[in-house]
């Protein structure tokens, strides 16, 4: 059965919100840096939240809420992975979890492995932990990226006790494969250490992959690992403040169960109203929305070959943003820089996302093929 490619608001519409997206740039530059994505909410969500509103439902989180169920069912249908709901517990965002995590499994001044470029708050949240950052970059090739494992095997028998894995990976989009992953746990269990995995890309692989959750990559990813994820990167939720931390094994299900209790109490009910609502009710609209992903990722691979012809892109296979090599174009280290002030597009900057990120831009393109379009037509004629 064919599904018809979720459409995008019109630019008069999204210029209506308030969100960082259209509030940090004047409204003569198109915003395509943060991830945040330019279509109407999944029914489902929209009617949970008014129902909420309708009913004054605008109190503190219950210790117990209908989200680890949601997920579960979720989880089930779109990855064949079955998840110990008593092993759930939420908490504000992910990058929090993160950080709350870190602060449990190392001490200041441990080491902790990132593999750049990546999602600048993996740098950040080592200054919250007091931790060092241990940097194993990705290889590239022709055909993407992977994880170093043997740069990764050698940064834990030097020391490093943690590492932070992107999984789908931002910025390139790469969904790593069982096979790496089974691998990255045996070598995290053979030195003693941890992996904390941020999934929250994971609802938005693209046709053509198939997503691993860490946890189940192998039985040594249970013992060593930790796994984070929430509805609000695939369904635009960031400002409603619900995530969730994962585990599959008792140890590190104790070390979860022993972080301070405000963890959990700054979830977001609105948060929770909506992940449930997003996992339970909504996967023909997040189908949709993959279809539109889908189409838009070789779109821009289309448009930049046109209008932008020494720009390196190669489309990943999850998510919607894209990572950008445009250092042939002879525009510093970093061009999102000259391209938001000659051609009023807002791009995120490369050198952001670790050292690799010099002369690269990230670009969002969840949304419209008209704003795409227009962007791209606009960088490309600072190419001419």
């Amino acid at each position: 059965m064919s599904i018809t490619p979720l459409e995008a608001l019109p630019l008069e519409e999204l210029r209506r919100r308030s969100s960082s997206k259209w509030r940090t740039y004047p409204a003569d530059i198109l915003p395509l840096f943060v991830a945040e994505t330019d279509f109407a909410l999944a029914p489902a969500i929209t009617r949970a939240l008014a129902a909420a509103v309708e009913r004054g439902d605008t109190g503190y989180t219950p210790p117990r809420t209908g989200l680890p169920a949601a997920f579960a069912g979720f989880a089930e249908r779109r990855f064949g992975w079955t998840i110990d709901q008593e092993r759930v517990r939420t908490t504000c965002d992910v990058m929090m979890g993160v950080a709350e995590l870190l602060r449990a499994v190392t001490e200041p001044g441990d080491r902790v492995i990132v593999t750049p470029p990546v999602y600048p708050p993996f740098f950040m949240v080592n200054e919250e932990s007091r931790t060092e950052v241990e940097r194993v970059p990705l290889l590239a090739d022709e055909n993407g990226w992977s994880l170093d494992l043997d740069g990764i095997d050698a940064a834990f028998a030097r020391g490093a006790k943690a590492m932070l894995l992107c999984n789908p990976h931002n910025p390139t989009g790469t969904v790593h494969s069982r096979e790496a992953l089974a691998e990255l746990a045996r070598i995290a269990h053979r030195h003693g250490a941890w992996v904390i995995s941020d999934e929250i890309h994971a609802p938005l692989t693209l046709p053509g992959a198939t997503f691993t959750p860490f946890l189940d990559a192998a039985p040594e990813a249970a013992e060593v690992g930790f796994a984070l994820t929430s509805a609000s990167k695939a369904f635009n939720l960031a400002g409603l403040k619900c995530a969730f931390i994962i585990t599959a094994a008792d140890a590190p299900s104790r070390i979860v169960s022993d972080l301070p209790a405000e963890v959990e109490w700054r979830t977001s009910l609105f948060g929770v109203f909506a992940n449930v609502a997003a996992f339970e009710e909504s996967d023909e609209w997040l189908d949709a929305l993959i279809a539109r992903l889908d189409l838009n990722r070789f779109l821009l691979r289309d448009l930049l070959a046109e209008h932008v012809p020494g720009a390196r892109y190669l489309p990943g296979q999850g998510g919607y943003l894209a990572w950008v090599d445009l250092s042939a174009l002879g525009w510093g280290d970093n061009p999102a820089a000259r391209i938001r002030k000659e051609a009023g597009v807002a791009l995120h900057l490369g050198p952001l996302f670790g050292d690799e990120g010099r002369g690269h831009v990230r670009i969002n393109f969840g949304t419209g093929p008209e704003i795409l379009t227009e962007a791209v037509t606009r960088i490309g004629a600072l190419a001419r």
